[in-house]
């Protein structure tokens, strides 16, 4: 789950992290009100979506008058924002952050994000930020400097100096550098976050250091742990067909292809695409019915798959371990039925009930195609949707 930049402030600030004073506006109204209760002279105007790039596609905007804030939000609010993050298609900006001007001395970057090689959390800083860290790596990588921290023993203050030493915070302010860095730390384990970001973390004129941006990714999983959270869901960001799928419990993330998938677990799922583009196919989708798939879930899968104008053929492949292959069967039945299904569909199921499975699915009356392998099943959906255009 991602958040917007003010929210993600109002959780550093929680943690006693420095940032800009400012407010959300979802008018130019309200834009104007909080402009008004900060005061002057300077202030900027920031659109508010989950992409980075927002400044280079004129999302940021800094105003010297109010008349500069009132003309800025108006051009802000209701554009379509496209970054290299939103694709061609862009964002709508629905919403805005106004914030007090800063006095920058020294732009950097941090980051904290957890590391599945050495299973320890790794703390990334550069000199250079503002920038885009894939290209700071792409182009300097030898100026990101890492620590790996064991979650165990937690965060040693020499780590956090060596960081703030490294990438060139002037000595008077690396007392205040470390204790950013410690607090993002605490920050980022106790809201099990899996990126906190701050890009760039500024070094004022006075020495101060201050967060002038962030970014927030919280692991899905643990959002039970964190109502006030989940609270900060913004539904406009994110693809309905995934808000959809969320509320049946399903994993959807919609794809570039026409043949859509409905499989059981992650990694068949994955194995499932890659086999169908092996066999010159590409898929429509990522959905993983999960271990407790009901007719229900499925026929929701199916609605949200053909919502796709794209898909004209559905594989359904199916490992029956804690998921009854009869279960799947009876749900693949009745939501080809709900849904009138015009479409190609092919079916291969292993595992438990698989023969009770199979003679629903051919006792069914539906042309449903049948499958023993997973390679018999793409090469199947694939020549289906291919003889049907």
């Amino acid at each position: 789950m991602k958040i917007h930049e003010y929210q993600a402030k109002e959780v550093l600030r929680k943690f006693g992290i420095r940032t800009p004073k400012g407010g959300p506006a979802f008018s130019v109204e309200e834009a104007l009100e909080v402009a008004k209760s900060l005061g002057g002279p300077v202030w900027v105007v920031k659109a508010q979506i989950h992409a980075g790039g927002r400044g280079k596609g004129g999302g940021v905007k800094l105003a010297r008058s109010l008349d500069e804030v009132r003309q800025h939000a108006s051009a802000i609010l209701g554009m379509r924002l496209v970054t290299h993050q939103t694709g061609p298609e862009g964002q709508i900006v629905k919403r805005l952050l106004i914030e007090e001007g800063a006095d920058i001395k020294h732009e950097y970057y941090v980051s904290i994000l957890t590391d599945r090689a050495t299973q320890k959390v790794a703390v990334l800083a550069s000199s250079e930020g503002g920038m885009e860290i894939e290209e700071v790596a792409a182009k300097t990588p030898e100026k990101i400097l890492k620590a790996f921290i064991d979650p165990i023993v937690g965060f040693p203050d020499e780590e956090a100096e060596r960081l703030a030493r490294g990438i060139g915070i002037p000595e008077a302010s690396v007392p205040a550098a470390v204790d950013t860095l410690k607090k993002l730390y605490t920050c980022y384990m106790e809201t099990d976050a899996s990126l906190a970001e701050i890009n760039p973390l500024i070094l004022e004129g006075d020495g101060g250091i201050k967060a002038l941006d962030a970014k927030f990714n919280f692991d899905d999983n643990a959002l039970f742990r964190h109502p006030e959270i989940v609270a900060y869901r913004d539904l406009d960001e994110e693809d309905p067909d995934e808000v959809e799928a969320s509320k049946y419990g399903l994993s959807y993330i919609a794809l570039d292809g026409n043949i859509g998938c409905l499989v059981n677990g992650a990694g068949l799922a994955m194995a499932t695409m890659d086999t169908i583009k092996l066999f010159g196919g590409e898929p429509a989708n990522f959905l993983d019915v999960g271990g407790g798939a009901t007719t229900e879930k499925v026929t929701a899968a199916f609605k949200i798959m053909l919502r796709n104008p794209k898909v004209k053929g559905i594989l359904v492949n199916i490992f029956g371990g804690i998921m009854r292959c009869d279960t799947i069967a009876n749900g693949v039945v009745a939501a080809a039925r709900e849904v009138q299904l015009n479409v190609p569909l092919v079916v291969r199921m292993k595992g438990t009930n698989e023969d009770i499975g199979k003679k629903i699915l051919a006792e069914s009356g539906l042309p449903i195609i049948s499958a023993e392998t997973m390679a018999d099943a793409a090469q199947k959906i694939v020549a289906a949707v291919s003889a049907a255009h």
